[in-house]
C-alpha cells in the first residue's frame, strides 16, 4: 500500500512538472510573438478624382514583421494601416488567420499604382487572397475605407518607402 501511494505521488509530481513546462512554453511563445515591433511612417493615397487621403502606417518589411502583420489587433484608427514591403515585385498571397479586424487589402506596384483591391477580407479566414499579378507592396486598411473614400484600382499610393514622395 505504501509503494502504491508513493507511485501516485511520483506520477502526480511528473504530471505537474509537465503541465508547468507546457504553460511556460505557451506563455513564452506569446511573449516572443509580441516582441515584433513596427516602425511608423505616413503615406498618402491620391485618387483619380483628385482627392488625397493621409494615413499613419506601420511598416512591415522584415520576414518577422510580414508574418505577424495585424494579427491579434483588436482596434485600428480609421486613418491607420500597415504597409507590407516585399522588396521586389512578385505575386503575393495573403490570408487573415489570427486577424481579428476585417480589412481592405490594396495591392500596389513598385511605382505606387494600386493594381488590385480586396475589400472586406473576413477575419480568421484561411482563404488565400491573391495579388492578381506581381506587386511590391500591400497596404492593409480597415474594411470599408477604400469604398468610403472612393479609392480604386489605378489610384496612387505616395510614400517615402515606395520612393515616389515629392
Amino acid at each position: 500500500m505504501v509503494e502504491f501511494s508513493r507511485t501516485i505521488k511520483i506520477n502526480w509530481l511528473v504530471a505537474m512538472k509537465s503541465a508547468l513546462a507546457a504553460l511556460f512554453l505557451i506563455l513564452a511563445g506569446g511573449a516572443v510573438a509580441q516582441d515584433v515591433t513596427f516602425p511608423r511612417d505616413e503615406l498618402s493615397i491620391k485618387t483619380a478624382a483628385g482627392q488625397t487621403y493621409k494615413f499613419t502606417i506601420e511598416l512591415a518589411f522584415t520576414d518577422a514583421q510580414r508574418e505577424r502583420g495585424l494579427m491579434y489587433r483588436k482596434v485600428m484608427a480609421p486613418d491607420a494601416g500597415m504597409l507590407f514591403d516585399f522588396g521586389t515585385p512578385r505575386p503575393v498571397s495573403m490570408w487573415m488567420e489570427n486577424t481579428i479586424l476585417p480589412l481592405d487589402m490594396l495591392f500596389i506596384q513598385g511605382d505606387g499604382t494600386i493594381s488590385h483591391i480586396r475589400e472586406n477580407a473576413v477575419p480568421y479566414a484561411r482563404d488565400i487572397i491573391d495579388s492578381h499579378g506581381p506587386v511590391k507592396f500591400v497596404l492593409e486598411l480597415n474594411a470599408g475605407r477604400s469604398k468610403a473614400l472612393g479609392i480604386k484600382v489605378g489610384d496612387k499610393v505616395i510614400s517615402k518607402r515606395i520612393g515616389n514622395q515629392w
